[in-house]
């Protein structure tokens, strides 16, 4: 099992693929650089190759199924995961990587939003999205990460053979780091000096398509993780609406004896029945929940004990 494997998912980086590995192999020369060609139609696998890095195929198209090969076929102490755009720094490689050997941390983060993303990143509504994903999930799961969605991370061992990779494309970094937040991952952030893309290479982002997706991803995780918190809101949201509804056809009861509207009594109550459903499948679901990171300790330990 080599110590660090530094791994690069790509889909048509021909033109900057060999200055990635190149920077990586002296930042990390005793690591073992993979890249994982994910059908790309140029030369980005020969030129990969070329420059020494390990070569290998994904077929199905997607950033979320290179990680889950990468994750299931490669065995390192330490992970380190970047994008094969010549984006992110190979001077916080030691750094990161240093962090994850040493067991001071599960995940590292490179953090591009509290140094130079937002002066380089030429596409404003990127920035925007980034902002909104980050205040959502702070908010949601109770936390203080200062950039979500950055493709520049270090991993351990423990974390990448525990993590169920689910997602297909890009919305993988948000899953990440739900994942190592719920489960309690050390997680450290490094501030990386963020560069925009060199002229003639092009984003494979789009950014309504995969915004969409990634802000899916949010709510459903968010769902699946903090069920009692997700039907909590839905509930008052139902009791509301019930109560808004009922407290004319009281108020005119008591006025007159008489209650004209039977219908909106009918639909408050049906409501009123919603909400209950609702708080139930709550509690329900978060005992569950609560259930599954028993198991998911216990199965830490089992991999600490092979």
């Amino acid at each position: 099992m080599k110590n660090i494997a530094v791994i690069i998912p790509c889909y048509n980086e021909e033109q900057t693929i060999g200055k990635v590995v190149r920077d990586y192999k002296q930042a990390l020369p005793e690591a073992a650089i993979y890249v994982y060609d994910n059908n790309s139609i140029d030369k980005t696998a020969e030129v990969a190759k070329q420059a020494g890095a390990i070569v290998r195929k994904e077929f199905r198209q997607g950033k979320g199924y290179v990680i889950r090969s990468m994750f299931r076929h490669i065995n390192a102490e330490c992970y380190l995961i970047i994008d094969g755009d010549d984006t992110y720094p190979a001077a916080s490689a030691r750094a990161m990587t240093e962090l994850v050997l040493h067991r001071e941390a599960d995940m590292v983060i490179g953090d591009r939003l509290s140094s130079t993303y937002y002066t380089e990143n030429k596409r404003r509504f990127h920035n925007l999205g980034n902002r909104l994903v980050k205040a959502m999930i702070n908010r949601f799961f109770n936390s203080s990460v200062k950039d979500i969605m950055t493709g520049y991370r270090a991993f351990s061992y423990d974390f990448v053979k525990t993590f169920p990779v689910l997602s297909k494309g890009f919305e993988i970094e948000t899953e990440m780091t739900i994942h190592a937040l719920d489960k309690n991952f050390l997680i450290h952030e490094i501030a990386i000096d963020y560069k925009d893309r060199p002229e003639g290479s092009v984003s494979k982002l789009n950014t309504y398509r995969d915004g969409y997706k990634v802000l899916r991803t949010v709510f459903m995780l968010y769902k699946e993780y903090r069920p009692i918190a997700f039907f909590g809101w839905i509930t008052l949201l139902l009791l509301l609406l019930s109560t808004l509804l009922v407290i004319p056809v009281v108020a005119e009861y008591f006025a007159t004896g008489l209650v004209p509207r039977f219908p909106t009594l009918i639909v408050s109550g049906i409501i009123f029945i919603c909400a209950l459903q609702s708080l139930v499948c709550g509690l329900i679901l978060d005992v569950v929940v609560k259930k599954h990171r028993q198991l998911f300790e216990m199965e830490l330990n089992r991999l600490h004990e092979s």
